[in-house]
């Protein structure tokens, strides 16, 4: 099983525009994706640390993760 079917088994896939283009870059490491947190929040929470979880997972397989914090999210 590649890390896209294992996403997608554990429900942290919903939607996709082009699936096999985007399994295939996955799978094979090549992906590079960001996640954005949002400045003006008072903290952080569970949600935040699910996406956590998820980048830690996908750069573990290979892919670029870029976190973003500050004015870029806001």
């Amino acid at each position: 099983m590649g890390v896209f079917e294992e996403l997608r088994e554990r429900g942290l896939i919903a939607q996709l525009t082009d699936e096999e283009k985007i399994r295939e870059l996955i799978n094979a490491g090549k992906a590079v994706f960001y996640i954005g947190f949002d400045p003006t929040a008072d903290s952080l929470h569970v949600g935040h640390f699910m996406a956590l979880c998820l980048m830690k997972r996908l750069q573990e397989a290979g892919n670029r993760p870029i976190a973003l914090v500050g004015g870029g999210p806001a």
